[in-house]
């Protein structure tokens, strides 16, 4: 008996997207059904493979819209007029790719064929529409392509116009072949050198089965990059299952219909590279499923609800955000309102926004926002980069469509641009929380819609209060990977719950997963540093522990000795595990993070001294901001590298430079696909902490990079500190509730009752300030509450300290709050101005201050030892939504009660118990350990001839090391586990090495 089952074969995935994409299959249109679906169903053998395109299709379409320009060449070229087409076609898409053919047509002579008609705008005459319709849209089953091997196919072919756009290589996990492996394995295994399988014939190359989609822009056999195109699960890689059919059912039911791949063609592909480039050096970007996703969701939101909406769009580091934001800043310019009672609709032909700006601190964005944008706009003339404040202001006025300008320029662009209410903005904010706080989105508020012309003090108030406040006239899409609470609060989507979300999730976990980023966490290895802190003096004050504890730790980390003990092993780890293993095919480079600039200058000394013993198998640099002096001289980035600080970057890149030396600069915004390893010498907390790692997380296939490269050395943060930084970014990233502001009452109560200000001195400042009135006009009055506050009020110190946290406390809050608060308190705004003001002049004093000065001059740094307190460690990070809590803060001010003082030897003693651990601090049995070492050393026959008497440091330095592996060699069998720790822990071997130098230098011989 026959019993009909179902057809899990790799056939029925072919059927069921041909079924979706013409309404019927080749097997069903057979037997009489009627095809109904906007693509037709093409026939094999209408393939030209020398060519690569439908004959039948391609004819068909030129006959049907373009039949004048054919009869030019039929006139002039009544034998050959064909092949005189087809010979130009051939050459142009050899030379420029599909997508310029698509996108600019083919001119022939006297005549201009265009091979595809874009999809209609709003605005778009009749004539546009019908001219769309036209478009033949297409798939064919089974395509043999290859002439060297004629039974060779490719599963499917999606045309337009008979041109090829993607090619399809279909997989069934039913019968246990997966996309992911089978469909990549058969794309490599082809030869690319087949016209269709060639770079730039077709746009993508895509394999799918029924649960993942993978695709490839350029076929390069085993080498050939695949991307996932998928839409993500769980926070995670893959699809969510899908009720209704396949889990990659998206693909033909959304992203390869008529309206989207036009779209995609017309606004999302790009080819990348310097003009003069050939064709087979460019690079063809097709979006990534997130990345079409987010562009086409933010479109439609703003079409359907008009102007004066916020958007956070939390996206990976490293997942393509500057080319999300370029897509979705050219596509924005041309979204015109679905009705015309939306906030901000003036007509259903008028764009909906008379601008956008990009905002970004990054330097390359600009660039790249520019070159991409004028790829896609037939208008060159639309995007100004506003370089100075008179740029961006004559770019507003001029109506230019696209506007790129930095946080640290937008503003100060504020004086003098008239009022451009009436104008509607679409402001694009690359990383949301660097900049968009505070009084610089105050300014860029302001330059959105204008003061307007009042005389009334109060309502200048007020103006300035709703300038604060995101204007209506303005849509604002913020884009980050870290979003903290205010961004969340600002930026976020809020629930009905009363929570906030992101209007587009991108995770860290899905882009790890997918191996588009790598995992900077995989191999992590912390070293706790241990000191051994000396008094020198005889006397025993006493000091503030919490505060001397802190001094002296700060003291010992920018110790010079402390920073070269790390400089060694951070150089000696470098070459080991990068230079000499040639990772990334012998052009891997490293990052060392310090504290701070001073800390920068001392290891890029270090390092350098570190090379000279090594030969200088390679260079490092340096990078920071401005002037610094360090032991009475003064250093500047561009002086200690030898090039000018803009070409710090490029420079790097260079083969000959492997090591670069931060303090802040470059551990946001620098992408340097090269960087695999990251010495860490600096507390790393929270954003921070995810920004400065990530500079390790890029791809680079080019150069086989893989998560096994990737390496951290943190001498200063624990794994729970770094996993405790990266959780609430790891997935979705959300804000329990609102902030509650009721604590500015609190604060303002208490400000009020201390007497450094009277009201009507607050009025009468703001009323003075809001008319433009002279600085002169202000000092008066905020001198007089100051000087109450320094000498007039007899305050304490205490009081003091207290009343000046307050003030500070309220403008920071304040500060940020007015740009979300619901409502307006008239009290807080003009408060806020005043102290703004008044806390410069505000002078306080710590009476513990120049005893904790003195501190430092009383202790000796007399040793100080490393220990790796975890190895290769991988940090496993929490895959659970991740709620974070409003800043609410409390008020503050001087905490009361008992300072706890100690005397200086037990502040040093609890000091070397926390901190270190090393020989002089250990039992007696270790430490006579530690002298036989020192004796055997000066025992050995080379010892005072190649160490002690040597004059020349590098010959000295190699003859220590041989001595000291010699001296432990044959120490051995007595003491093993010492041993051991000697050969296998290099962080030991090298404090160990240090301290035996040291006594050598202090013994009597």
């Amino acid at each position: 008996m026959n019993i009909a089952v179902s057809n899990t074969k790799e056939i029925a995935l072919e059927q069921a997207i041909e079924r979706r994409l013409c309404g019927a299959s080749s097997e069903e249109l057979a037997a009489g059904a009627i095809a109904s679906g906007p693509f037709r169903i093409g026939q094999p053998s209408d393939f030209d493979a020398p060519l690569a395109f439908d004959r039948a299709k391609f004819w068909e379409f030129l006959e049907a819209t373009q039949s004048k320009d054919l009869d030019k060449l039929k006139q002039h070229n009544p034998a050959d007029w064909q092949a005189k087409i087809t010979g130009q076609f051939d050459k142009l898409i050899k030379s420029k790719g599909l997508l310029h053919v698509l996108k600019k047509g083919l001119p022939v002579d006297n005549a201009h064929f265009h091979l595809m008609y874009p999809a209609p705008l709003a605005s778009s005459a009749q004539k546009v529409h019908d001219n769309f319709a036209a478009n033949i849209w297409s798939v064919t089953r089974q395509v043999h392509h290859s002439i060297a091997n004629p039974n060779e196919s490719v599963d499917m072919v999606v045309f337009l116009n008979g041109l090829p756009l993607v090619t399809l290589e279909l997989k069934n996990a039913w019968t246990h072949q997966t996309a992911r492996y089978h469909g990549q394995k058969q794309y490599r295994e082809r030869d690319a050198n087949q016209t269709l399988l060639r770079f730039g014939r077709v746009l993508v190359h895509m394999t799918a089965d029924t649960d993942e989609v993978w695709m490839a822009t350029k076929l390069a056999g085993a080498s050939t990059f695949f991307l996932p195109f998928n839409k993500g699960h769980n926070e995670g890689a893959g699809n969510p299952p899908n009720p209704n059919g396949h889990k990659t059912s998206y693909l033909w039911e959304e992203v390869l219909q008529p309206q989207s791949l036009a779209g995609i063609i017309q606004h999302f592909v790009l080819l990348e590279g310097k003009k003069t480039d050939p064709l087979a050096k460019k690079t063809l970007i097709f979006p990534r499923y997130h990345q079409l996703n987010v562009v086409r969701k933010l479109l439609s939101h703003a079409a359907q609800t008009g102007v004066g909406h916020k958007y956070l769009i939390q996206h990976s580091a490293g997942s393509g955000k500057s080319h999300s934001i370029t897509w979705a800043a050219y596509q924005l310019i041309e979204t015109h309102p679905a009705k015309l009672d939306l906030p901000g609709a003036r007509a259903l032909d008028a764009p909906l926004f008379d601008s956008v700006i990009v905002v970004t601190d990054r330097r390359l964005l600009d660039k790249q926002l520019r070159d991409n944008i004028k790829d896609f706009s037939e208008v060159k003339n639309i995007v100004a980069p506003a370089l100075k404040s008179s740029d961006l202001k004559a770019a507003l006025e001029n109506g230019k469509k696209i506007i790129i300008t930095t946080i640290q320029k937008f503003p100060f662009i504020i004086d003098g641009i008239e009022d451009l209410g009436d104008k509607r903005f679409a402001v694009i904010i690359d990383e949301a929380h660097s900049g968009q706080s505070g009084i610089a989105s105050d300014k860029m508020n302001q330059a959105m819609g204008g003061d307007p012309d009042e005389d009334d003090a109060q309502d200048k108030i007020v103006a300035v209060m709703q300038a604060r406040k995101m204007r209506g006239n303005a849509s604002y899409f913020a884009f980050t990977a870290t979003p903290k609470p205010i961004t969340l609060e600002k930026f976020g989507e809020q629930q009905p719950d009363g929570r906030f979300r992101p209007f587009h999730l991108y995770s860290m976990k899905q882009a790890i997963e997918e191996g588009f980023i790598l995992d900077v966490l995989a191999n992590y290895t912390t070293y706790k540093g241990y000191y051994e802190i000396q008094k020198s003096i005889e006397d025993n004050p006493l000091f503030d522990t919490s505060k001397a504890q802190k001094k002296l730790r700060a003291y010992v980390e920018r110790s010079q000795q402390t920073i070269n003990t790390k400089a060694e092993i951070m150089v000696e780890n470098f070459i080991d595990k990068v230079v000499n293993p040639k990772k990334l095919r012998g052009k891997g480079k490293g990052m060392i993070v310090t504290q701070n600039i001073e800390v920068a200058i001392r290891y890029y000394k270090a390092v350098q001294a570190e090379l000279a013993k090594r030969g200088n198998p390679f260079k490092a640099l340096i990078a920071f901001s401005g002037e610094k002096e360090v032991d009475g001289v003064k250093y500047t980035e561009s002086e200690m590298n030898g090039v000018p600080e803009d070409k710090t970057r490029s420079e790097f890149d260079k083969d000959e430079f492997r090591l670069l030396i931060v303090a802040n600069k470059y551990l946001t915004g620098f992408d340097q696909p090269k960087l695999c390893a990251m010495y860490v010498d600096k507390k790393l907390q929270s954003v921070l902490a995810v920004q400065a790692l990530s500079r390790l997380n890029r791809s680079s296939p080019k150069l086989g990079k893989r998560t096994e490269d990737l390496f951290v050395l943190d001498f200063f943060n624990s794994t729970e500190d770094i996993k405790a930084a990266f959780d609430p970014f790891f997935t979705v990233t959300t804000l329990s509730e609102a902030t509650d502001v009721n604590v500015l009452h609190v604060l303002k109560a208490s400000l009020d009752d201390v007497g450094v200000y009277e009201w009507l001195e607050v009025e009468e400042f703001c009323k003075r300030f809001f008319d433009g009135e002279d600085s002169e006009k202000l000092s008066p009055l905020i001198d007089v509450a100051a000087e109450r506050f320094n000498t007039g009020l007899e305050l304490e110190d205490q009081e003091k300290i207290d009343f000046k946290i307050k003030v500070k406390q309220f403008v920071k809050i304040y500060g940020q709050m007015a740009a979300i608060m619901p409502f307006e308190v008239e009290a807080w705004e003009k408060l806020f101005w005043f102290l703004k003001f008044l806390v410069p002049k505000l002078s306080i004093k710590d009476p513990n201050q120049d005893a904790l000065d003195d501190l430092l001059e009383a202790v000796d740094l007399s040793s100080y030892g490393l220990e790796r307190t975890k190895l290769n460690q991988t940090i496993g990070l929490d895959t659970s939504e991740a709620e974070l809590d409003p800043q609410n803060p409390t008020p503050r001010g001087y905490r009361e009660g008992e300072v706890q003082e100690d005397p200086l030897e037990e502040i040093i003693r609890s000091f070397n118990q926390r901190w270190f651990q090393g020989w002089s601090a250990t039992p007696e049995e270790q430490r006579i350990k530690f002298l036989n070492i020192v004796e055997s050393v000066q025992a050995h026959p080379d010892f005072e001839k190649k160490f002690d008497e040597n004059s020349d440091p590098y010959s000295r330095n190699l003859a220590f090391e041989k001595i000291m592996k010699e001296v432990m060699l044959k120490r051995r069998k007595e003491e093993l586990e010492l041993y051991k720790l000697h050969n296998q822990d290099e962080a030991f071997r090298s404090a160990l090495y240090l301290s035996v130098r040291e006594a050598l230098t202090q013994s009597p011989r």
